[in-house]
């Protein structure tokens, strides 16, 4: 019988698990091999339907999206083509968006995979580092020329999803954060995850917004990052948003 701990053996019984074409490693049981395949097949079974279950757990709003049939035979293929690297199942799914847009099926529901980066990026921010957010008053009194050269420290926690579609909306339906009703404006929406306290919080950003972020993110000062905000949006208001981004947690430094 082969050993647990050698390196052959376990790569061999991996890929089995995750291959229902592949054989039962030789060496698993001490019965008949038509015992030891069956037994393989229901230990195999066992481990896709939990890791199946992980992925519908933390992708809720695409479930509900898609429906439970559709969702399962999806977070089958995943589960199958892209088993966890890692024992911990919390970071686990975070290829599953990428893993839609390649998802034939899914074609039709364009919107699909930018809502699951969403619901994965909820995850992330719920085990992100604890930061203190500044006050809405940090800022006060300083001067114009000095505060556009100040840069920030955003809050660990914070990422932006951007979409050619409604995905705030649509996943504040699916998630029973909004309740369902028919989009009017099929535009597209920046999403804000950002958790300042002890909720992951998800906002639409407004024009602009999201072009000011990430240029802070990368670093610019915020006369910079003002300036990527207004070439992308002519109604950024660069006193509104950082008057809204320090109520709402989301400046954490300010060097």
């Amino acid at each position: 019988m082969s050993s647990l701990t050698d390196a052959s053996f376990q790569r061999s019984f991996a890929r089995a698990l995750f291959d229902p074409n592949v054989a039962a490693p030789q060496g698993i049981a001490r019965n008949e091999e038509d015992d030891a395949a069956r037994r393989f097949a229901v230990h195999r079974n066992n481990m896709v339907a939990g890791l199946v279950n992980a992925v519908s757990a933390r992708f809720a709003a695409v479930e509900k999206l898609v429906g439970r049939e559709f969702f399962a035979a999806m977070a089958k293929a995943f589960v199958q083509g892209r088993p966890p690297r890692t024992p911990l199942l919390m970071t686990y799914g975070d290829e599953f968006p990428d893993f839609i847009d390649t998802f034939i099926p899914a074609r039709e529901l364009p919107y699909l995979a930018d809502v699951a980066r969403i619901e994965a990026a909820r995850m992330r921010a719920y085990h992100a580092a604890d930061a203190s957010p500044l006050g809405a008053h940090a800022l006060g009194g300083t001067a114009g020329d000095a505060l556009i050269a100040l840069r920030v420290r955003l809050h660990p926690s914070l990422e932006i999803i951007r979409s050619e579609h409604p995905i705030v909306t649509i996943w504040a339906m699916n998630s029973g954060e909004q309740k369902l009703a028919p989009i009017e404006s099929w535009s597209g929406e920046d999403a804000l995850v950002i958790r300042p306290d002890l909720d992951v919080e998800v906002r639409r950003l407004q024009p602009g917004c999201a072009a000011f972020l990430l240029a802070l993110a990368d670093g610019a000062a915020l006369g910079a990052a003002a300036d990527a905000a207004f070439a992308e949006s002519k109604e950024f208001d660069l006193t509104a948003n950082l008057a809204q981004l320090l109520g709402s947690g989301v400046v954490c430094g300010i060097a």
